[in-house]
């Protein structure tokens, strides 16, 4: 019997591509082909398939009543899961190699990178990123071609605890997570397939994906997560820790721009800051990453006119948004509370910071977050609109917080635990970073109506990511993911051992 069965969701065998029926008939390693079909789709085939398949049928492949189906018909040692069927060629040795590496690294699962080819012809890499231990969130992409390990999927699947047949949505999820906690699946850093004409979408549409989600596809993914954590040993509890301090400050709050070439929308965030009501004392701080487009100029004059806005431009070049945001945290004229407003956006009214603060007093947070509207340059509504980020609590954000991609805007920060546990110096997941490591400890504070307008225009510095910049920014995330589960772990045990004692 030849290693690998094939499995394949279409909505009929008429739309499976020739080139890659080809490919997976002309291999000595593929014994047959699961088809994943709607009820009711058709098996008559394009001509003759020439490959032994099973037809199989359900409303809901992502169920765990439909992977438990399918997976009750796999009689070899590997799991081949295509996606993308369309448009997908495999390179002629991708199989040999991914079965090759899978021998040698034992791994629950082995995938591979994509080499893209567009309507013109023009050909480009699509690399994808490194699975870690905190690669946990349910949209990670393991590409077109996977190879699952058998052997792995019955080890994951036979404690009785972890057979979940009542998921509805991402039983496949559930699966990987399972899998993953016996050994992780390994990256081949090499090219498996050739994708023809891939459905292009900017990564500025792509990250806000995760909204189209039913709610109870959300529900799930996050209790699958939770669930993960708890095996693993680094699921937290409440209570979360209040935040109070007694040190002085100059003055209650700071409002933190980082900026650098925003000629055009730095005016308009600084007076939406300066126009914040509050019966508080607040200042601005404007953290200029030495532009060089006239954004210094403008700064320079609206500093000269309003004392309570100060131009920081650091002794150095090159900081990333996250060593500006430390520029501004660690100066002698930051408030007690420092709130994000970015340089091309503004908040919804004069009262946001009079809100943020006001939440962090009353609460004892150590952070806060409030919810965004998404507009264009002129403030007209553009799609998703209000993203409220609602799919925190209280008693298990900290544990969701692993599984998306970010907490939402604005954010209020405890200058004094920013003092304690600085941003990184990076321009992308700086914020996300901190708010794991904060939310890992204290409480956090949340506003589930807009109170900040975030403007969506091509100067933003996720519009249009590369391949190679979208994998970096994953494996970022990925890494901070990593280091919050092992502190996770060791919290959870120091717990389990302190109760043990008593």
């Amino acid at each position: 019997m030849k290693p690998i069965t094939a499995i394949l969701e279409t909505s009929s065998v008429n739309d499976i591509p020739r080139r890659l029926l080809s490919a997976l008939r002309a291999s000595d390693s593929v014994e047959k082909l699961l088809l994943l079909l709607p009820p009711g789709a058709t098996t008559t085939s394009q001509g003759d398939l020439l490959l032994p398949y099973v037809p199989c049928r359900h409303s809901a492949h992502g169920s765990g009543d439909a992977m438990e189906a399918t997976l009750g018909l796999l009689d070899t040692p590997f799991l081949l899961r295509l996606e993308s069927s369309k448009n997908l060629e495999p390179e002629p040795t991708a199989l040999h190699r991914m079965l090759e590496t899978a021998a040698s690294t034992r791994a629950s699962i082995v995938y591979g990178d994509a080499v893209l080819q567009d309507h013109r012809g023009e050909i480009q890499a699509h690399p994808l990123p490194r699975y870690q231990e905190g690669s946990v969130g349910d949209e990670f992409p393991l590409g077109p071609m996977q190879l699952w390990s058998t052997t792995a999927i019955r080890q994951a699947r036979m404690p009785l605890d972890l057979r979940r047949p009542g998921l509805r949505h991402h039983a496949w999820y559930d699966l990987r997570l399972a899998l993953s906690r016996i050994s992780l699946p390994v990256h081949l850093a090499e090219s498996t397939c050739l994708l023809h004409r891939p459905e292009y979408r900017s990564t500025g549409q792509a990250v806000f994906d995760y909204l189209a989600a039913q709610p109870a596809a959300r529900a799930e993914s996050e209790q699958i997560l939770t669930f993960h954590l708890q095996q693993l040993g680094a699921r937290l509890l409440p209570p979360f820790r209040a935040f109070t301090s007694d040190k002085p400050f100059p003055r209650e709050a700071s409002v933190i721009i980082p900026v650098r070439n925003r000629l055009t929308t730095i005016a308009d965030a600084v007076a939406s800051a300066l126009s914040q009501e509050t019966p508080f004392d607040f200042n601005v701080i404007a953290v200029d990453n030495h532009s060089t487009d006239g954004t210094s100029q403008i700064l320079q004059e609206l500093a000269a006119r309003h004392g309570r806005l100060l131009h920081l431009v650091p002794h150095r070049p090159g900081l990333g948004i996250g060593g500006c945001w430390n520029q501004a945290v660690f100066h002698r004229e930051c408030g007690r509370y420092a709130v994000q407003l970015d340089s091309d956006d503004l908040y919804a009214d004069s009262h946001t910071l009079e809100r943020m603060v006001d939440l962090m007093r009353e609460r004892q947070c150590g952070m806060a977050v409030g919810s965004y509207r998404t507009v264009d340059m002129d403030l007209n509504p553009v799609p998703p609109g209000e993203v409220l980020h609602d799919e925190w609590t209280d008693a298990n954000g900290p544990n969701n917080a692993l599984g998306v991609a970010g907490l939402g805007a604005p954010r209020a920060f405890a200058t004094e635990l920013l003092r304690s546990h600085p941003f990184p110096d990076v321009s992308y997941g700086e914020d996300y970073a901190v708010a794991l490591r904060l939310s890992r400890e204290y409480r956090v504070g949340r506003i589930f109506e807009p109170v900040y307008n975030c403007r969506r225009w091509q100067g933003n510095t996720d519009a249009d990511l590369s391949p190679v910049q979208a994998k970096s920014h994953r494996e970022f995330k990925d890494m901070l993911r990593t280091v919050e589960i092992r502190a996770r772990r060791a919290i959870v045990s120091s717990c389990n051992m302190s109760d043990e004692q008593q």
